[in-house]
């Protein structure tokens, strides 16, 4: 396992804040609140721990296939269905969306090799990651691979406690499957709009892992 460069800055001060919390509790309080002291040890050393293992990138075997979207990130699928997309396609897509959730792997990657031939960025709202309208009204980036005669739409998408999303991609630029396209921190969602007839692998509620999970067989 290691630790996605996109942490380092927020482990740094997360540890700062846990030194001078616990130096001022123990030299102040120790003579008279040890307990006090231990619990703020405890608790503090917990967040700490959860806020290194947020920005972990677990050792895996990534999943290379021609002819599959690969999973974009971990979390659940909480969303299969066509919607009509008015950003790009304008028209008629299957939507399979990914929930993560602070405790997920939030690293982002692409689900398939191809050339990039989209990639905006929008100001948005912050509602709840599963809300039916954080696709469309949450701040949120969205990119469009395309592999032949097939492009698909990767979107991330901020949720209520998520405030920054990272996006490495460039229109133009070639691709590789399950490389990094980005980071969201603290939880999100992601949506894949593939095209109408998509076989889907992958069912509602079903936990995902990224990089590895074939969501759907093009």
């Amino acid at each position: 396992m290691t630790i996605h460069r996109e942490g380092y800055k927020s482990i740094g001060i997360g540890m700062l804040i846990f030194g001078a919390i616990n130096l001022c509790m123990y030299y102040f309080f120790s003579a008279s609140l040890m307990w006090l002291c231990n619990i703020v040890f405890v608790l503090t050393l917990g967040l700490l721990l959860f806020l290194i293992s947020f920005f972990r990138i677990p050792n895996r075997k990534l999943t290379i296939s021609e002819n599959a979207v690969i999973a974009p990130a971990d979390g659940k699928v909480v969303v299969i269905e066509e919607t009509t997309d008015e950003e790009y396609f304008k028209g008629k897509r299957l939507q399979v969306s990914i929930f993560m959730s602070p405790a997920n792997v939030h690293v982002n990657r692409n689900p398939l090799s191809g050339e990039v031939v989209y990639n905006q960025y929008h100001k948005g709202k912050y509602l709840v990651a599963w809300h039916p309208k954080s696709s469309t009204e949450n701040e949120r980036h969205s990119v469009v691979i395309r592999n032949g005669n097939t492009e698909v739409l990767v979107k991330q998408i901020a949720g209520a406690l998520a405030k920054r999303i990272v996006n490495y991609l460039q229109v133009g630029q070639k691709v590789n499957q399950t490389e990094e396209m980005g980071f969201i921190k603290f939880g999100s969602r992601v949506d894949l709009l593939l095209p109408v007839g998509t076989k889907v692998n992958v069912q509602l509620n079903q936990a995902v892992q990224g990089g590895v999970t074939v969501i759907a067989t093009l």
